[in-house]
């Protein structure tokens, strides 16, 4: 594919970004959907299924598809991933309880990992490491852009329409997107077909499944030491051993071991792992700084955290267009995550006393940093392996980014419940009789959630007799005191956690971004589908 001729590459990119952008913006537009698909449909208690349950499927299908994809061709999943993903959008829009919605949230993943694993890994098919950059970078602007406009599209569907329509307002752009990869996509030939590694697909499922369910409910669901937690993590220990020794025996390994002893695969993918503790671990969390400690309210919420994404859209694009013009990367990879460690240091320093204006900017640097360097990382994997292995190489640097991200939040939560904990213990030891008052007319009052729901937040002050609002209004600021205390705690370690990618960086080795694709001549190229 590297040998069609630019105009051809440029038109097979349109659809791929279009791919991406259908299945980002079917991501990222539910969040803000979802409190009232919930009340609806019912079932909070269940509602972080929606998500995790995504998260496992489109996991386990990218690594699973990575390899694949390096055997029969990445035109087949990209097809297969896009009707996949169709079929679980539009059943989850007919949803008529949760469990319908978590069951078919699934299914969605199955596709979005399948788009996400051949989207990234055909940039390698088209273009050589040298040219990737650019495009590496526009494709993280298509996530970008997702982020930017689907939140704020969910909330005014909700509003104005039913919220099926979440589901379904971008089926049309998938039906577009289908037959311009199935027309414009070259078809690849292997000369050689390998077997199936079907041992090492159980058992690195195996793996991932426990590992992500263990993270993603210690410290919320379960205690970290609780039987649940430890089991999961047992079992996957227990998997991720009985998978080492398969790969290890077969011809054609799931996920080839000695690519680890590549010091330039294992560190990028190390780094991933890092950006992504850091990335998703801290940013996740700033919403409920703008929104329960500044006081602003969600729908404004949506407009202040704005301009990070879109900071992180224009860094990028220009991240991309320096890579493909010098063939140098790791210079930016250090100036972008110092920038975002510098960024996350910043957010760090804020307190309830911040303003809207002080939050965009330390986020506007956030921002930057993280579209300088984001992009680079899946770069500097592929440009260390031979073009056969490109598939399951894309695929473990998503996966690390992935379980990065997954521990990441999961770590922070502890450090937020902590520290907030230990500020809210102090603070209520000097006013027992006051919590006691007001305990008795007001759940949870103890609880900081009280802060970022401004509705009940008005109806309690409303319920309470005068002589009280003064105590409550003092109650109030503890708590916010307590949020800010525990978020900032949150932003200072992911900093910390941002500048040992930074310092990992330091060793990682530039090798030249070659102007051609190694081991090409391995891959038939036939245009017909």
């Amino acid at each position: 594919m590297e040998l069609l001729d630019q105009k051809k590459k440029i038109t097979i990119m349109v659809a791929i970004m279009a791919a991406m952008l259908f299945a980002a913006l079917n991501q990222t537009i539910v969040g803000t959907a979802l409190p009232r698909i919930i009340s609806d449909l019912g079932g909070l208690e269940y509602f972080s299924w929606v998500f995790t349950i995504y998260m496992l499927t489109s996991s386990v299908t990218a690594i699973l598809v990575g390899k694949l994809s390096d055997i029969y061709g990445r035109k087949p999943f990209l097809i297969i991933g896009l009707l996949i993903f169709i079929l679980g959008s539009f059943l989850t829009g007919l949803s008529t309880t949760i469990a319908h919605l978590i069951i078919f949230r699934g299914i969605q993943g199955f596709g979005g990992g399948m788009i996400m694993s051949t989207a990234f890994t055909a940039i390698g098919d088209l273009f050589s490491p040298r040219e990737r950059g650019k495009w590496q970078g526009m494709m993280s602007g298509v996530f970008g852009l997702a982020s930017v406009f689907g939140p704020t599209l969910g909330g005014w569907i909700v509003d104005h329409l039913h919220w099926h329509w979440v589901f379904w307002v971008f089926l049309p752009l998938g039906l577009i997107v289908l037959p311009l990869i199935y027309f414009l996509f070259p078809t690849t030939k292997q000369q050689e077909k390998e077997s199936i590694d079907y041992y090492g697909s159980l058992f690195i499922t195996a793996t991932m499944v426990p590992l992500l369910l263990a993270f993603s409910w210690a410290g919320t669901k379960y205690e970290w030491n609780s039987v649940e937690i430890l089991g999961l993590l047992t079992v996957s220990i227990i998997a991720f051993i009985i998978f080492v020794r398969i790969e290890n025996k077969v011809a054609s390994p799931l996920l080839p071991l000695f690519l680890f002893k590549n010091k330039i695969f294992t560190l990028s993918n190390l780094v991933g792992f890092t950006l992504g503790a850091g990335m998703f671990g801290a940013i996740m969390y700033m919403p409920f700084f703008v929104q329960g400690v500044i006081g602003t309210s969600a729908a404004v919420s949506g407009l202040v955290l704005m301009p990070m994404t879109l900071s992180m859209v224009f860094a990028s694009a220009i991240s991309g267009q320096l890579i493909s013009k010098t063939g140098k990367y790791k210079i930016l990879a250090l100036i972008g995550l110092l920038i975002m460690s510098t960024g996350l240091f910043s957010l760090s320093l804020m307190d309830k006393d911040t303003t809207n204006i002080t939050a965009i900017i330390n986020m506007i640097i956030v921002g930057l940093g993280l579209g300088i360097s984001f992009p680079i990382f899946t770069l500097t994997i592929q440009n260390s392996v031979e073009h056969r292995y490109l598939g399951v190489a894309t695929a473990s640097s998503q996966l690390f980014r992935q379980l990065g991200g997954t521990v990441g939040v999961s770590i922070m939560g502890a450090i937020m419940s902590f520290r907030m904990n230990d500020k809210l213990q102090s603070s209520f030891a000097s006013m027992p009789r006051e919590v006691e008052h007001l305990s008795e007319r007001i759940e949870n009052i103890q609880s900081p959630q009280l802060l970022i729901n401004p509705e009940q937040l008005q109806k309690v002050q409303e319920s309470l007799p005068e002589a009280l609002l003064s105590t409550f209004n003092n109650l109030l600021l503890v708590l916010t005191e307590a949020l800010s205390y525990s978020l900032t705690g949150v932003f200072f370690a992911g900093g910390i956690v941002i500048f040992t990618a930074f310092v990992m960086t330091i060793f990682l080795d530039e090798i030249p971004l070659r102007t051609f694709n190694k081991n090409r001549k391995n891959n038939e190229i036939t245009e017909n589908h």
